[in-house]
């Protein structure tokens, strides 16, 4: 006969607490499972095998540990009647197949997923936020069926109380918990009942923001700027640059250029967002600037034409890549802020500002057809709204007339 019963083990954790733990015993021979759950010490009835009243949640942390013993019993009862002898480490092996259902246990599956997937950019973005719904929670765990719209509404109100974050920060916030409970959801570890988004519930909606964008005057001042004796400052221009004359290009799509994608006078890549291919002509402007750097090449030093990507491990490892280009645009983000401040600039220069400069001033001059292509967004509709961001025109002309007077 098997042993089973909840323990407190007294290894504590980075938390700061003691896991929980269901302990299995069968021919002297122990397995530890870990239950996703921690408490302090002060708060854990040894000789009851129960959570405290000290607690907070103590009656839900009770009931979520008589169900994981109950199901630990079921499933030695359940191995035994099938195969007879059963040992304690194959009890062990059967319950960690189960599926978890508290939203921590949840969020690191989810964490991990995106890691494998080589999502770095979320990843690094997703999990500070999981950290502050922890924080909210006071490093409590939390089951699905307790995530309610109330308490949602006071975690928004607790992200605005204790920082400084627009709305839009907020609701980033609000869609990993979304993301998390659909993935729950889908598992089938929750019921769909207690999903608390939705019409009539939570609903998650992004306050429209402008976009930032150079004009054509600062443009040419950009252009102008003498910077020989300023080459962080002269690479991070031209590379912003280079992003504007190719229609706004993205800065990661910018860092994976090779020279082998140069030929017949054009460009031909894919994009990496959305892996659409597609050339386009290279303008004299651009020309110049690429000119400087084949000047650099060193053969075999690197396959890429500008040095970012030096130095990967492992070239095919997406998470990597991901990492390697975030850190180089915080560089050169930083660096176009300082020609930013020597310019007398007041706007937040950054490489994304490339892309909607080109925006701004293609405004009417270039066909919404055309402008799909060049942005390469699957839907038309895509580019009619980004667009909308930039024209002003109508409007302008429409405010002009009712005040000439």
């Amino acid at each position: 006969m098997a042993s089973v019963k909840i323990l407190l083990r007294k290894k504590i954790n980075k938390d700061g607490q003691f896991p929980l733990c269901i302990q299995i015993i069968k021919n002297r021979k122990t397995s530890i499972i870990h239950v996703g759950q921690s408490i302090n010490v002060q708060d854990w009835d040894e000789t009851r095998q129960k959570v405290r009243k000290t607690h907070p949640n103590h009656n839900q942390l009770n009931n979520f540990l008589i169900k994981k013993l109950t199901e630990a019993n079921s499933k030695y009862l359940e191995l035994s009647t099938e195969m007879g002898l059963v040992s304690a480490r194959r009890i062990r092996s059967e319950l960690k197949s189960e599926k978890v259902s508290s939203f921590f246990a949840q969020a690191n599956i989810y964490l991990d997923e995106l890691k494998k997937s080589g999502k770095y950019n979320r990843y690094s973005a997703d999990k500070p936020r999981i950290n502050r719904f922890r924080e909210f929670l006071k490093g409590e765990d939390i089951f699905f069926s307790e995530i309610s719209i109330s308490l949602i509404n006071k975690f928004k109100a607790y992200l605005k109380g204790t920082r400084e974050i627009s709305d839009r920060t907020v609701i980033n916030h609000l869609v990993v918990i979304r993301s998390i409970f659909s993935q729950a959801i889908k598992a089938e570890l929750v019921d769909s009942k207690y999903y608390p988004f939705g019409k009539g519930k939570i609903q998650i909606k992004f306050p429209e923001s402008s976009k930032i964008s150079l004009n054509i005057d600062e443009v040419i001042k950009l252009e102008n700027l003498v910077l020989d004796n300023y080459p962080n400052l002269d690479h991070a221009r031209n590379l912003w640059l280079l992003s504007f004359y190719f229609a706004g290009m993205r800065i990661s799509d910018l860092l994976r250029l090779r020279w082998s994608d140069f030929y017949n006078d054009r460009l031909h890549y894919s994009m990496g967002k959305n892996a659409k291919a597609g050339s386009i002509k290279v303008p004299d402007k651009a020309k110049s600037i690429l000119d400087k750097y084949r000047s650099l090449i060193n053969s075999g030093e690197s396959i890429y034409i500008f040095h970012h990507l030096n130095g990967l491990k492992k070239p095919n490892d997406k998470f990597e890549l991901q990492q390697k280009i975030a850190n180089a645009v915080k560089a050169i983000d930083e660096s176009l802020q300082k020609l930013a401040s020597g310019m007398g600039i007041i706007k937040k220069l950054t490489m994304h500002v490339a892309r909607h400069t080109f925006g701004n001033l293609s405004g009417n001059k270039i066909p919404i057809q055309m402008l799909q292509k060049l942005y390469r967004h699957s839907s038309i509709t895509t580019t009619i709204g980004y667009q909308a961001n930039f024209i002003n025109q109508d409007t302008d002309v429409a405010l002009e007339s009712v005040l000439k007077y």
